[in-house]
């Protein structure tokens, strides 16, 4: 997407300046997903893509015709992504309402300029390796965020039975909620677009940058269940534990 994808997005209303940061946050998405998304959800979509697998019918197997399809529709997650997009396009459009309500007030017509700022640190900080950690300790919230990332993981753990469908969209529309700094630098970059419509559209972009190293994660994990049925279905319900572990070292890691 480049100052034609900027184009087509003025079409619909969305500014070339706001079109701008749609396009960085996509990007930042797209390198994030392969290294700190794959690390940090690739549990997640993994222990997604073991299940579905396992509860397949061993006659849908690799020699049907159009497995490879079937196998690229396992691994695409769908519902998961579609509610993660949804969850990081409502905080977006939120994050951009109150910046834009606070800029109607003349001596506060600099928060755009803040917030990009912000974003840009926040970026290059996940470029250069992350926050040290005697800094981490001094940051304002750190405790609320491990609250919350205990309280996201409780609604999401019954979800991991059966991710699909619904289940699956509500699983990704929770997990949406996880403590993540990649994702605060977006929400920073996509409130200085100061309008929900353009806020909305700038996380939607970013949650479908973050999407092609998940769908990876996920397509690795779902022909190995197909290869190794037995084994797989033995791991997929130790990753549930390992999900778990996940979501309790996120808040542990939050609150050190």
């Amino acid at each position: 997407m480049t100052l034609a994808g900027g184009g087509v997005l003025s079409l619909f209303g969305i500014p070339l300046e706001s079109a701008g940061i749609a396009l960085a946050l996509f990007v930042a998405g797209l390198v994030g997903s392969f290294s700190h998304c794959a690390g940090m959800c690739g549990p997640f979509v993994l222990a997604q893509s073991t299940t579905n697998s396992a509860r397949k019918e061993t006659a849908d197997s690799s020699t049907r015709p159009g497995a490879l399809f079937s196998r690229l529709g396992g691994a695409a997650l769908l519902p998961y992504h579609l509610g993660r997009a949804t969850t990081y396009a409502a905080l977006g459009a939120a994050a951009a309402s109150l910046t834009g309500a606070l800029m109607m007030v003349p001596e506060l017509r600099w928060l755009a300029i803040a917030f990009l700022g912000i974003a840009g640190v926040a970026f290059l900080s996940h470029a250069l390796g992350g926050l040290p950690t005697a800094l981490k300790r001094h940051l304002p919230g750190r405790h609320l965020g491990a609250r919350w990332a205990a309280l996201v993981s409780r609604l999401a753990r019954p979800l991991f039975a059966s991710p699909r469908g619904w289940r699956g969209y509500f699983l990704g529309l929770s997990l949406g909620f996880i403590p993540c700094g990649l994702l605060y630098a977006a929400l920073a970059a996509a409130a200085a677009s100061s309008s929900p419509l353009n806020g909305a559209v700038a996380m939607a972009a970013f949650a479908l940058g973050t999407a092609p190293g998940l769908f990876l994660v996920a397509f690795a994990g779902h022909v190995a269940a197909r290869r190794w049925p037995r084994t797989i279905r033995g791991l997929s319900s130790l990753l549930m534990v390992v999900n778990t572990g996940m979501i309790g070292f996120l808040a542990v890691r939050w609150a050190a």
